[in-house]
C-alpha cells in the first residue's frame, strides 16, 4: 500500500470514528506513520482528502452492499439481498469502518459546518434512495408487489430504516439490535410481496 492510499485508508478510519472535523491532520499522520509533508505532497488541503476518502468509503460500499445482487433476477430478492449486505458486510465491518457507517457520521457533523460537503453525501442518500425505488417498481411491474402499494413511500420507510439503523449501530455497536432492526425491514418486504 503507498503512502497516498495508507493516508485515505486510515482517514476513513479516523473519520468514521471521529468525524471529519474532529480528526486533525496530526490525528491523521500519526495514524498513517507519515509527516504533514506526506500528506501535503498528496493532497493540496484536508478538503481535497475528505473528497478522497467519500470517493473510497463509496466504492468499499459498493463492494459491500451490491455483492452478488445480479445473481438474481427477483427484484424482492434484490432488495432483501441488499439489506443483509447492508447489515453484515457494510455496517458491521469494523476493520473499515470502526466508528459504523461514516456517511452518517459525516453528514450529521457536516450538514451545519460544511454544507457543500454534506451536499455531496446527500448525492449518495439519493442514489440508494433512487436503487431502492427502481427495486420496488420492478417487483410491482413483475407482479411480486401489490399495484396498491406505494413504492415511494415504502422506499421512504426502507432508507428512514437504514439509517435508523446505522445510527443506532453507530451508538451502541450491539450486533444483535442491528440484526433486529434489519431482520425488521426484511420481514416487511416479505410480507408485502406476492
Amino acid at each position: 500500500m503507498n503512502l497516498k492510499h495508507t493516508i485515505i485508508h486510515e482517514s476513513l478510519k479516523l473519520f468514521s470514528l471521529k468525524g471529519f472535523l474532529s480528526t486533525s491532520i496530526d490525528d491523521i499522520m500519526k495514524a498513517a506513520n507519515s509527516s504533514k509533508g506526506g500528506l501535503y505532497n498528496h493532497f493540496s488541503s484536508k478538503e481535497e482528502l475528505f473528497y478522497a476518502v467519500l470517493s473510497e468509503a463509496r466504492k468499499i460500499w459498493r463492494e459491500k452492499t451490491l455483492y452478488n445482487l445480479d445473481r438474481t433476477d427477483k427484484p424482492i430478492e434484490k432488495l432483501i439481498r441488499l439489506l443483509k449486505n447492508y447489515r453484515d458486510r457494510y455496517l458491521k465491518d469494523a476493520d473499515d469502518f470502526p466508528g459504523g457507517c461514516i456517511f452518517v457520521t459525516l453528514s450529521v457533523e457536516l450538514d451545519d459546518q460544511r454544507p457543500h460537503l454534506a451536499r455531496e453525501l446527500n448525492k449518495g442518500y439519493a442514489r440508494l434512495k433512487a436503487m431502492i425505488r427502481r427495486f420496488l417498481d420492478q417487483a410491482q411491474q413483475a407482479g411480486q408487489l401489490s399495484d396498491a402499494i406505494d413504492t415511494q413511500a415504502l422506499t421512504e420507510m426502507i432508507f428512514s430504516g437504514m439509517l435508523g439503523a446505522s445510527v443506532i449501530y453507530g451508538m451502541d455497536k450491539s450486533r444483535a439490535g442491528l440484526d433486529r432492526t434489519i431482520n425488521s425491514l426484511i420481514e416487511h418486504v416479505r410480507t408485502l410481496a406476492v
